[in-house]
């Protein structure tokens, strides 16, 4: 049978245009069905603007300690309006690019929601087109709790990046890498903020360490921390302001923003899976292999609507090596994703790739596991009235002493755990590290001098 394409993807963002550009360098006829702008999730309300933002928040912080080295530097304000301009400057010419270069790449974009109507058939508005292959790559939105009486008085991250003036007073409500991002930002840009959580720590999942710091640094930085605190009601009030109201009794009050961070769901719904027999899990998302296989022989599905780690570089990397079994002979080629690197833009940044320690100590044992600890006040901060520390880990298993994991939070860790990604990938051990010449000074160099006085 002829189709219209040898392979379309369902959603034009990290993992979906990965898979078309590298099947495109094998002659293949490609196609990707958006319903919204180019790059998905990651360019347009995710990453990219997140990152911007984020170093807004950066370059508040150094001009606070500015004083502490000498100048004599006022601020006289701050324009919420012009970051935002230059942050959508800058997304606009990304996703223009990105439309060049599918021309360039005689990828047809087809503008709608895409839906099956057979296993080789996609429908798109009123426009039907058939593919040898197909691959589900829709990415998730922002879940708002339905249980949560007047929810949609609070906003999304969508909604976030949607504002175009600063709030007075914010909410955040979840604990997760995107609520202590989008709360650290805000309090650095001026914004008072509290953090709503059902737990004590930030960051479930996380190694404690990370947990620990990084809720005492935000604290720190001015953050109103309430914990063990589930929100049952929202209420606007004659002021315009929301009153948050918990399950316990519970009640915050005074906030012209509430923004909800409490996880995604999967982009499925327009899918119309039932058509061709697939449907997602008890958890919302589509079940694939190890080669993202769905239970439907050519249809493949990717990224974030997998459950995989929701990461931009892992969608990358899945479309690419799915484009390589399909079209390059190399069927047998599987994403290791033990050994995946994270960075959590928060303030202070964290870099961590590997196990956990309690995970280590349940998948190695706890007699094999040696962990090295360093914690610090980083040159940067060695002499300003505010303070940030910075908190290391090792994680090492076995008579070799393998590294399973490291973990950093503090100054610089976003870039610094790059490289070192690279030596756990590699499989260095302890004494790798220790044959390592450090570079000094930096904060970096912690990683490859400690010593074993501090393991435990």
């Amino acid at each position: 049978m002829k189709y219209d394409y040898d392979i379309i993807a369902i959603g034009a963002g990290s993992g979906g245009l990965s898979v078309l550009e590298r099947a495109t360098d094998y002659g293949k006829k490609c196609a990707v069905v958006e319903a919204k702008e180019i790059g998905g999730t990651c360019v347009n309300i995710g990453c990219v603007p997140k990152k911007v933002m984020w170093f807004g928040a950066h370059i508040a912080e150094a001009i606070r300690d500015a004083k502490d080295y000498g100048f004599h530097v006022e601020q006289k304000g701050f324009s919420w309006k012009t970051l935002v301009e230059k942050r959508e400057g800058y997304i606009n010419n990304i996703t223009t690019w990105y439309a060049g270069y599918l021309k360039d790449l005689n990828i047809d974009l087809l503008q709608g929601w895409g839906s099956f109507v057979d296993e080789h058939t996609v429908k798109v508005g009123d426009k039907t087109y058939t593919a040898e292959t197909i691959v589900v790559a829709p990415g998730g939105k922002p879940l708002v709790p339905n249980e949560t009486e007047n929810a949609d008085l609070g906003i999304s991250s969508d909604g976030f990046f949607a504002l175009t003036e600063q709030p007075k007073k914010a909410a955040v409500i979840g604990s997760g890498y995107i609520a202590v991002e989008l709360a650290g930002v805000l309090q650095a840009l001026g914004t008072p903020v509290c953090l709503i959580s059902r737990k004590d720590l930030v960051l479930r999942g996380f190694d404690d360490m990370i947990r620990e710091t990084l809720t005492e640094e935000m604290i720190k930085s001015g953050i109103n921390k309430h914990y063990h605190f589930q929100a049952k009601k929202l209420t606007k009030e004659a002021d315009g302001t929301i009153t948050i109201e918990s399950t316990d009794g519970q009640v915050i009050k005074g906030y012209d923003q509430v923004i909800w961070a409490v996880g995604r769901e999967t982009l499925t719904d327009p899918l119309a899976l039932e058509n061709v027999g697939l449907s997602t899990n008890n958890r919302g998302f589509i079940e694939v292999d190890d080669y993202h296989r769905t239970a439907v022989p050519n249809i493949y599905a990717i990224g974030d609507v997998t459950g995989q780690a929701q990461l931009t570089p892992v969608a990358i990397r899945a479309g690419r090596y799915l484009a390589e079994r399909l079209y390059n002979n190399q069927p047998e080629l599987i994403m290791d994703l033990s050994k995946v690197p994270t960075v959590v833009f928060s303030h202070p940044p964290i870099g961590t790739i590997g196990l956990a320690e309690h995970d280590a100590k349940k998948q190695y044992g706890a007699d094999n596991i040696k962990v090295y600890n360093s914690s610090f006040i980083p040159m940067r901060y060695a002499f300003t009235e505010h303070q940030s520390k910075t908190a290391m880990k090792l994680i090492c298993a076995g008579e070799d002493q393998k590294v399973v994991g490291i973990h950093i939070i503090g100054d610089g860790a976003d870039e610094m755990l790059q490289g070192f990604a690279v030596a756990v990938q590699m499989g260095a051990t302890k004494a790798d590290l220790d044959a390592t010449i450090a570079i000094h000074p930096s904060s970096s160099e912690e990683l490859v001098t400690m010593r074993p006085m501090i393991l435990k």
